[in-house]
């Protein structure tokens, strides 16, 4: 199984072994977008969401969404997260919301999955909060475009 560090020798899942890592600063960003009905955007634009401020709210879910990370995916290391950033723009061309996530540490792993959970979580709460006006909105574009810190060094998305 090289290169697949979540599996041990016979195959099986598991958490890696990070302690012999070397404490770094780290920094991951990701992106993603929400595309809907010119409707539900008009909607979202002009603050008549039933539900709310819709970029507020899904602001914060992401924020929490970040944090929550290793609740949601098995293998994942609890980290002391420094800094969540969400970024949420209207974008007419799409029409939807781009979001982008930016998470820093200082740790022994990465935070990726981190920035990764922060665009999606934001991503549901969009959906969730303009629903009731588009149920054929998308999600998508979710992925990785800084990770900076560690061992494997810089990576940009090109």
């Amino acid at each position: 199984m090289s290169g697949l560090t979540h599996f041990n020798a016979k195959g099986e899942a598991h958490m890696v072994d990070v302690s012999e890592k070397e404490i770094t600063s780290r920094v991951a960003t990701a992106t993603g977008w929400v595309r809907m009905s010119t409707e539900a955007f008009e909607i979202i634009s002009s603050g008549r969401a039933k539900k709310g401020d819709v970029l507020s709210v899904a602001q914060l879910a992401g924020i929490m969404g970040a944090k929550k990370t290793p609740d949601l995916i098995p293998l994942c290391h609890p980290l002391p997260i420094a800094k969540v950033a969400l970024d949420l723009e209207l974008d007419a061309a799409l029409p939807g919301v781009q979001i982008s996530a930016t998470v820093k540490t200082t740790g022994q792993t990465g935070v990726e999955m981190e920035a990764l959970t922060a665009v999606s979580t934001a991503a549901l709460t969009v959906y969730d909060m303009i629903k009731a006006v588009d149920k054929t909105m998308e999600i998508g574009g979710i992925h990785v475009t800084l990770k900076d810190g560690g061992k494997s060094g810089r990576f940009e998305a090109k």
